[in-house]
C-alpha cells in the first residue's frame, strides 16, 4: 500500500481538541467537522488538507480518546498521517477508520510531496527516506479494507 500527498507540517503534541475543537461535537454532521477542522490552531488549515499528508511531531492525536478527531481529518481528505509517535488511543482509532499512520520523524515543509510506502516500510519527502515503524499484518489488512467495517465485511 502506498500513499502519495502534499505535505501539511504541524508541530509536537497536536491534541485531539485542536483537531476538532469539542464545541462542534454537538452535531453528528460530518461535513460540519470538516470545515472546522484545525480551526483553533490556523482557521485557513482546513482548506489545504484535501489530498494532504500530514507531517507533524511527536505525540500526535494526544489528549481527550474522542474518535471524532480521526474521522474528521479523514472526512477533510487527508491521505494519511507522520509522526516520531502518536497517542496510542488515537492511533488505535485511526486505524479503525482507514485512516493510515506511519511513525516516523521526516523533515519535510509543507507542499513537499509526502508518500508513504507500506510494503517497502518508507517514508519520503524532497528525497529524504526514513524507515517507519511496521504496523501488523492485521493492520494492514484493516487499512486495505478501508478500516475495520470493511475489514470485517470482507471476511464474513
Amino acid at each position: 500500500m502506498k500513499i502519495e500527498g502534499h505535505a501539511v507540517c504541524l508541530q509536537a503534541d497536536i491534541d485531539t481538541d485542536m483537531i476538532i475543537a469539542g464545541r462542534y461535537l454537538r452535531t453528528k454532521d460530518r461535513s460540519v467537522w470538516t470545515c472546522h477542522v484545525f480551526e483553533d490552531l490556523d482557521p485557513d488549515l482546513a482548506a489545504r488538507l484535501k489530498g494532504a499528508v500530514i507531517v507533524a511531531g511527536k505525540n500526535f492525536g494526544c489528549g481527550s480518546s474522542r474518535e471524532q478527531a480521526p474521522v474528521a481529518l479523514k472526512e477533510a481528505g487527508v491521505r494519511g498521517i507522520i509522526a516520531p509517535s502518536f497517542a496510542r488511543i488515537f492511533f488505535r482509532n485511526a486505524i479503525n477508520i482507514g485512516l493510515p499512520l506511519a511513525e516516523a520523524d521526516l523533515p519535510c515543509s509543507d507542499g513537499d510531496v509526502v508518500v508513504i510506502d507500506f510494503s517497502s516500510g518508507k517514508v519520503s519527502a524532497q528525497g529524504i527516506v526514513r524507515e517507519i515503524r511496521p504496523l501488523s499484518p492485521r493492520m494492514l489488512e484493516i487499512l486495505a479494507a478501508g478500516g475495520l467495517v470493511g475489514h470485517w465485511r470482507q471476511k464474513g
